[in-house]
């Protein structure tokens, strides 16, 4: 971004900072759970590293190089989505709370409109170009709009998220003539981090403990017995 004046790269930084913040409530959301059997973590995970790599491009960072780039990481997004909504879908539709159910359709319905708008961001062409490093565009406006639109959908992918469990919560287990009905995705939390029973020593601070092991003071029996001897007793 070095071809840009300060006034301009403080307001994209100001935007990136807001897309952050919702980035980290999307990261504690999905980071409880476990996305061996869950979709839609998997999903959510995909969005969000993409639009990080999109709002990463506006900064002149990141692997995305040229507008086409941007075009077809939009267009992965808005495929991801889809998937997203499908399933979602799925939970919605077994979901018996009516108010659950309302609530996770309509930010299904974010989800579609921001990554549509997301779509129509990333292609206005010639606006916005990465070159070695640098940021050269024509229109602030078109990387701040790009930044908003990743921001708007990643608070509605992390609303989307947390109603799904919510509403999987309140499916009512029952039996259909053709057998037990399955969850659309599995909730498990994810195993905490396995930590050692017994602390390993670095090499370095066994080495050190020997040395320090090694440079008492060696005093002979003898001594010792004659000190003992010659102690006042009272």
């Amino acid at each position: 971004m070095t071809q840009l004046p300060e006034a301009e790269k403080e307001k994209i930084a100001e935007q990136v900072a807001d897309f952050k913040k919702v980035k980290c409530k999307l990261d504690a959301e999905i980071e409880i759970w476990d996305d061996t059997s869950n979709d839609i973590i998997v999903l959510a995970k995909k969005m969000c590293m993409i639009m990080m790599e999109m709002t990463d491009f506006t900064r002149g960072k990141g692997p995305l190089k040229h507008t086409t780039d941007v075009i077809y990481a939009a267009k992965m997004i808005s495929e991801s989505g889809s998937r997203m909504d499908v399933l979602a879908r799925q939970i919605a539709d077994q979901c018996p709370d009516q108010s659950c159910k309302q609530d996770l359709l309509a930010y299904l319905e974010q989800i579609k409109f921001y990554s549509h708008q997301l779509k129509i961001c990333s292609q206005v062409k010639a606006e916005i170009q990465n070159l070695g490093g640098e940021l050269i565009m024509s229109a602030l406006d078109s990387v701040t709009s790009l930044i908003q639109a990743a921001k708007n959908l990643m608070n509605a992918v992390v609303q989307t998220v947390k109603m799904s469990y919510i509403a999987s919560t309140k499916i009512i287990r029952i039996q259909s003539p053709s057998g037990p009905r399955h969850p659309v995705v599995m909730w498990r939390m994810k195993a905490p981090a396995k930590k050692p029973l017994i602390k390993r020593e670095k090499p370095e601070e066994m080495c050190a403990a020997i040395r320090r092991g090694s440079a008492k003071k060696k005093v002979h029996p003898v001594q010792v017995m004659s000190e003992f001897r010659g102690r006042q007793v009272f």
